[in-house]
């Protein structure tokens, strides 16, 4: 599923009319006729794919972010796969007034990077990180990840936000990330640590234990590299369900 197979971001498009509109051949904007629809809703299509098509030349995913409905957001995935950033912390505690980030990994382009506290993990290169990605993706980031880097360090996260715990409980994957792991046969390369054991391992650092800070950064960057893994296997669900089983 490509952002140009998209019709819903118009108004008075819902899931029916764009089924419709892929059952009846426009499976994209080139094959879009307004005779598919009433001229009002047909000029509206023709008003969005012209503005559209600009801002996809720019690669301007923000704007793709604000006119599809929060729960089609996956769909800007196969279009911006080359500068989407998967991202996770690792935090002292639950609260973001009375605890700190100790440990962000950032997964790009094949590449995962780990910044930590005391150390590379500042405000200017987490924005740096951050402003440069076309789309984040994270796992109850909304709700944790997000306004606790935010807190702390006094970002500004703008770029568009796919959380992944909401795209899985379409699909019928609930729990936290162990669970949806589990449930897809996503591997930890034989990691059997949780939440409270990163706290654990922090603290071993802080001691003097570099090794804990080594089992730290490779259970974060796990939790990262397999977001794109459960990304990749959501979306080609969805694309099934949603757009290919719809097709002519």
């Amino acid at each position: 599923m490509r952002i140009e197979n998209s019709f819903i971001p118009v108004r008075g498009v819902g899931e029916k009319t764009e089924q419709k509109l892929w059952q009846n051949g426009a499976i994209d904007w080139n094959e879009f006729d307004p005779s598919l629809v009433g001229s009002a809703t047909g000029d509206r299509i023709e008003s969005f794919i012209a503005t559209a098509s600009e801002h996809l030349d720019d690669g301007n995913s923000r704007y793709f972010a604000s006119e599809f409905p929060s729960g089609e957001n996956w769909r800007l995935y196969e279009n911006f796969r080359e500068n989407t950033c998967f991202f996770d912390i690792e935090t002292t505690g639950l609260s973001k007034y009375s605890s700190v980030v100790t440990t962000v990994s950032l997964h790009r382009g094949g590449e995962t990077k780990t910044l930590v506290r005391g150390d590379d993990l500042t405000a200017e290169a987490l924005q740096r990180e951050f402003s440069e990605s076309d789309l984040l993706v994270s796992f109850n980031g909304k709700r944790f990840d997000q306004p606790f880097l935010e807190h702390n360090f006094d970002l500004s996260m703008d770029a568009p936000h796919l959380d992944l715990m909401y795209t899985c409980k379409r699909l019928g994957l609930s729990g936290g990330l162990s669970a949806v792991e589990n449930e897809l046969g996503v591997s930890r390369g034989g990691m059997d640590i949780g939440g409270q054991d990163a706290v654990r391992l922090w603290y071993q650092y802080e001691a003097g234990d570099e090794a804990a800070l080594e089992t730290l950064v490779r259970y974060n960057q796990y939790d990262t590299q397999n977001l794109e893994t459960i990304l990749e296997t959501v979306t080609e669900t969805l694309h099934d369900d949603v757009f290919a089983c719809h097709l002519p």
